[in-house]
């Protein structure tokens, strides 16, 4: 197997050790490479991320081998360390801030048709949200300051910065569980979850800030009230949209935003629908357990989205990183990858007769 040797941790240790196979995560820029093909495009080019997404990853899912391997104790003490599968992450940020740059640019300069608008901001919706939110979402999972103010940074064009409070302070806590409103019930279309889902992390959000400032005995006017912050950043960012364009741009900045967690809500119905976790005779909720996530071993789908899809070992230690998160047997495994699970979502009908027979028997009653 090839290996490439990229520097020194320390001094007198190893050095890093990188197998080729390690950069397959690189195809994860191929949506910001479609996206900028769309951008570029007239008429139906202007498609080309959706069709990408939506069409080819799903049939290079259905094709490719499903894949369930997990790492042995050697390689996850290699990777643990390696910092490339880190800068793979980094640079997402000057690459969704440089396309966004062009997108408004290109939206500003030339009159499209309308079909062809809906194509374009369609393709950065997508783009947002597998290279901002879902990047975002893996690094503010981080300890370091720096990874989480880029993963901060992520959510602030898709107007979801207090998705970081509610998700690790929430989420992570209550998900499986009537609380958790990032879990879809049994039975719940994907549109009636979009609304209560939003809403509910929102309000939710609000309060763990509260509760957070509590636990270190500051105000709820205090500074560190990163909820204030957040809905200052982002009207400032969308402000200065407005005066560097126009208010039009700004308009479809808020668009594309929507867009992006709007396909992040997808991702949080597809990744929990219908499995609940059960109270223990002391009242309180069961350990979160790899069977309370579904998971997905679909090839493409793994490496564009950084292993999300192994939603379920996130769930068990949510400190792991992406290149080491493995597939547990007792996981429920979604039918389909991540894009054609989210197709079949917007079809409520089509998804209940798929999914709801595979949703665990004691987890349907309430």
């Amino acid at each position: 197997m090839a290996k490439i040797l990229l520097g020194h941790k320390r001094k007198n240790q190893n050095l890093y050790i990188c197998d080729v196979k390690d950069f397959k995560y690189l195809f994860a820029y191929t949506i910001p490479l479609s996206a900028y093909a769309s951008f570029m495009s007239f008429g139906v080019g202007t498609y080309i991320t959706v069709l990408y997404a939506f069409v080819i990853i799903p049939l290079l899912d259905s094709v490719l081998k499903q894949n369930k391997g997990n790492l042995d104790q050697n390689q996850i003490s290699d990777k643990k360390i390696n910092k490339v599968f880190d800068w793979m992450l980094y640079i997402n940020l000057p690459i969704v801030f440089v396309l966004l740059w062009v997108v408004f640019n290109r939206l500003e300069n030339i009159e499209y048709s309308v079909a062809e608008t809906i194509g374009i901001l369609l393709s950065a919706g997508i783009l947002l949200a597998t290279n901002a939110i879902n990047v975002a979402h893996e690094l503010c999972h981080r300890k370091k300051y720096y990874e989480k103010f880029i993963g901060k940074a992520l959510f602030m064009p898709c107007l979801y910065m207090h998705f970081y409070i509610e998700h690790n302070f929430g989420h992570h806590i209550n998900v499986a569980t009537s609380e958790d409103g990032a879990t879809a019930k049994y039975k719940q279309s994907l549109y009636s979850f979009w609304l209560s889902s939003v809403t509910k992390q929102y309000i939710d959000a609000w309060k763990k800030q509260k509760q957070l400032l509590k636990l270190k005995n500051r105000s709820f006017f205090s500074l560190k009230n990163d909820m204030f912050w957040y809905h200052l950043i982002q009207p400032s960012y969308l402000l200065s949209i407005a005066l560097l364009f126009s208010l039009k741009i700004m308009v479809f900045a808020i668009i594309i935003g929507t867009i992006a967690f709007l396909f992040l809500e997808c991702i949080n119905y597809i990744e929990h629908y219908g499995l609940r976790r059960f109270k223990n005779e002391s009242g309180r909720y069961e350990r979160v357990q790899s069977f309370h996530s579904w998971n997905s071993n679909h090839s493409i789908g793994r490496i564009v989205l950084y292993e999300l899809t192994r939603h379920s070992d996130h769930h068990f230690k949510s400190s792991k990183k992406y290149q080491l998160l493995d597939c547990h047997d007792d996981s429920p495994q979604l039918p389909f990858g991540y894009p054609a699970s989210i197709l079949l979502s917007f079809v409520p009908p089509l998804w209940f007769s798929i999914m709801n027979p595979l949703v665990p028997e004691k987890m349907k009653k309430i």
